[in-house]
């Protein structure tokens, strides 16, 4: 199983600039990327393809979609098709990451709802999960994630690839705020995480990639991504730059 090092732009980057941090990235990294590694980047949708052919050719680099709604198409005003996303070169997609939930008002059975229509399109797909720090504080992190997950991946078909849907656990209190889940912290989510995939899914839920996300950094990288059942991580603002991305990426 290959560490799955990956980028949440969020809504940063014009064309220009992300396609000068994708041509950045792939000369600062794409020599050196270990055999156990690949690197996702989700850029903004208006950046997709200026990312795709920036990694065009590049073994072990792809591109993947922030969001999607989980129709093929239709009267949705503002909202992008996994086709659509996939027309310009995506081969990822996440669901439920927590500005979705908490900024944007997605439940967690309108989150399951993507996760299994973008499997069944084509996509590959990383949910989202993780508590708020009241939930934490209040003793609730396994009844958090367990509901997440079990609403999340409720319609994922038991004969899906492993390598086609994986979670990411991302402690909502540790997304750009500097603050890190500690080692025992990370573990005992991360070791929920793969327990509750599996009564879910069965076995093969362990040959399913867990990502950790929350602040991480070239500092912190190399130590949470050495921790059992941490099989990559999601990354906010330490990708937006090549240099500092690719050190994580090589951590």
């Amino acid at each position: 199983m290959k560490k799955l090092m990956a980028a949440n732009w969020k809504m940063f980057k014009t064309w220009d600039e992300a396609q000068a941090t994708a041509r950045g990235l792939v000369e600062l990294a794409a020599a050196k990327l270990p055999q156990d590694r690949e690197v996702l980047v989700c850029p903004p949708f208006t950046c997709l393809k200026a990312v795709s052919d920036a990694f065009s050719g590049v073994p072990g680099f792809a591109t993947g979609g922030q969001d999607f709604y989980f129709r093929e198409e239709g009267a949705f005003t503002g909202e992008i098709s996994p086709a659509m996303l996939r027309d310009v070169g995506a081969a990822y997609g996440l669901t439920g990451h927590s500005e979705r939930r908490h900024v944007l008002g997605e439940d967690d059975a309108y989150i399951g709802q993507k996760t299994a229509f973008g499997l069944s399109a084509g996509l590959r797909v990383i949910l989202c999960i993780g508590e708020l720090i009241d939930e934490r504080r209040a003793g609730r992190v396994e009844e958090v994630l367990e509901r997440q997950l079990r609403l999340g991946l409720k319609d994922v078909p038991l004969d899906v690839s492993p390598e086609r849907i994986s979670v990411a656990y991302e402690p909502v209190w540790a997304i750009g705020t500097g603050e890190v889940a500690g080692p025992e912290e990370i573990l005992a989510a991360h070791a929920f995480t793969r327990k509750t995939m599996a009564a879910i899914l069965g076995k093969k839920a362990n040959e399913m990639r867990i990502l950790y996300g929350g602040s991480v950094k070239p500092s912190n990288c190399a130590e949470i991504i050495a921790l059992d059942n941490v099989d990559g991580v999601l990354v906010g603002g330490a990708s937006l730059q090549s240099e500092s991305f690719s050190q994580i990426v090589l951590a």
